[in-house]
């Protein structure tokens, strides 16, 4: 017997879960570090919506199986604070 393919979940969908996420963990966010643990598909899709592109953005960029990346904000405006890192993290932005 053949089984059809299920649909996934669309891009936009996807989205819109990151956009749950975000409302609950952006609170916490003020307080303290939160840690996200996700599949790396989701993790892009996040980072684009936290920075306020649109949800295809994530596809241009990469993300490596166990790695750490910092969302936070510069200026008052979300950003990457460090992307990709294996071992070594920096945590905070360098005085530029």
């Amino acid at each position: 017997m053949i089984r059809g393919k299920t649909p996934g979940e669309t891009v936009e969908e996807v989205a819109g879960r990151a956009s749950r996420v975000l409302t609950r963990v952006l609170p916490a966010m003020v307080e303290g570090d939160v840690a996200l643990v996700a599949h790396g598909h989701f993790l892009r899709i996040l980072t684009a919506v936290f920075l306020r592109m649109a949800p295809r953005f994530g596809a241009q960029i990469t993300l490596d199986a166990g790695s750490v990346s910092v969302l936070s904000f510069y200026r008052e405006q979300p950003a990457i604070l460090s992307w990709n890192y294996g071992l070594q993290l920096p945590l905070a932005p360098s005085e530029s």
